[in-house]
């Protein structure tokens, strides 16, 4: 274990006892001598800027150590330190007055120029339950806060003018530190005598502290007003939703009821398809009987020939009419309604013609279903060829697998 050199305490470092703030590219190390000693350092090969105060690394040595209900003290080593932080000064005050910590004496020394001033007002502004002072080096710093622990204060000179001049310094920087880093803008303002030299600092803080009073007031309206604005937008944007909820009911009502609706016109057409179905049943049944009943009649054999064969067409139609109603699906169905409104000069003949071929039945299969020659469906189908637009080399059947696979 390492031992000071200047207090012959023992020095506890762990590898834990650190931390990094967020975003920082510098260590921040505690070690504990004797046992309510803390010397603080940062571990840097290039200057920093302290930006974010934590406690947390505070706690874990007092618990890692055992430390309950002792004065604490405090060498803070600012060796590589040129500036510090608005965050880290207010974690600083939280340490102070919020935190619960008995810090009864802080030294810091290895103080750069560019942040003396810092120091010096962190030291102004300190309550009297705590001292803070500034020191040159560790060895100056260790010896100090010895004697402070021991109860012996350093004697000051007795210089009354010197120590008014310290005075009034150490009373503008703790009044400048309350301002900035307290944000204590209603503090009474000490003004000395107006013939006192340094009655024009203070009262240009008095001014500064009316001018920031009157910002922050300022400020406060207009966060007010930013306040209002947007609670009453809030209002609207949530009567907005709730009439758009409300709408949204209203939909999903009448959808459901379209949804019961055609729930009860399917259920329909499919007792008429049924209907239907047991209808061409029964005609195919009669017709094949009147086909036996006719061979069995003793006329010329063309003539029972041509019959039979007028009846094997009329069974066919009806057997080809009642696939065609049987297969309809809902697809079919918006598939006529979107031929429909692209191809508008289509006829009611013409739109079945363009189901059939839709649904892979042959030319003579859609002339008997519609009543006409197979002839005749020829020149039904070069008509429809013009109507819907196509050129020469694209067939009817082509372009109606494409308009079927649209997405409207």
């Amino acid at each position: 274990m390492q031992t000071c050199p200047i207090s012959h305490l023992p020095v506890t470092s762990k590898h834990n006892w650190k931390s990094i703030p967020t975003g920082a590219d510098y260590v921040k190390r505690l070690d504990l001598i004797g046992d309510n000693i803390f010397h603080h350092y940062v571990e840097s090969d290039h200057p920093v800027t302290l930006t974010n105060m934590s406690i947390d690394l505070v706690h874990k040595v007092l618990e890692e150590s055992g430390i309950t209900d002792s004065p604490l003290y405090l060498l803070w080593d600012m060796n590589n330190i040129i500036n510090i932080s608005y965050q880290y000064k207010q974690g600083v005050n939280d340490i102070v007055y919020r935190s619960g910590l008995d810090f009864k004496v802080v030294v810091f020394y290895n103080i750069d120029d560019s942040c003396r001033v810092i120091i010096e007002t962190f030291a102004a502004m300190a309550p009297n339950t705590m001292t803070v002072l500034l020191r040159d080096d560790y060895a100056d710093a260790m010896t100090t806060l010895l004697k402070y622990r021991s109860g012996k204060t350093e004697e000051l000179p007795e210089d009354e003018e010197a120590d008014e001049e310290i005075s009034m310094k150490n009373e503008f920087l703790a009044t400048i530190a309350r301002i900035s880093w307290l944000n204590m803008l209603n503090q009474q303002i000490f003004l000395p005598p107006a013939e006192d030299p340094f009655y024009p600092y203070f009262k240009a803080i008095d001014h500064m502290q009316e001018d920031l009073r009157a910002k922050d007031e300022i400020h406060e309206k207009e966060m007010q007003h930013l306040k209002a604005e947007n609670e009453q937008k809030l209002s609207q944007k949530i009567i907005q939703l709730n009439a758009q909820v409300e709408l949204g009911k209203k939909e999903i009502q009448r959808f459901e009821q379209e949804k019961t609706a055609l729930k009860s016109r399917i259920a329909a057409q499919e007792m008429e398809l049924t209907r239907i179905s047991t209808a061409v049943g029964e005609k195919a049944s009669s017709l094949h009987m009147i086909c036996d009943q006719i061979k069995s009649l003793d006329i010329e054999s063309v003539a029972k020939q041509k019959i039979l064969e007028m009846c094997h067409s009329m069974i066919e139609t009806e057997l080809t009419e009642k696939r065609l109603k049987t297969e309809l699906t809902m697809g079919d169905s918006e598939f006529l309604s979107k031929l429909q409104k692209k191809h508008p000069n289509l006829n009611q003949r013409e739109l079945r013609v363009s189901l059939m071929v839709k649904l892979n039945y042959d030319t003579r299969e859609i002339a008997r279903s519609i009543g006409i020659s197979t002839r005749g469906m020829e020149s039904i189908r070069y008509r429809m060829h013009r109507k819907l637009n196509l050129d020469k080399h694209k067939s009817i059947k082509t372009y109606l697998s494409e308009l079927a696979s649209e997405v409207f």
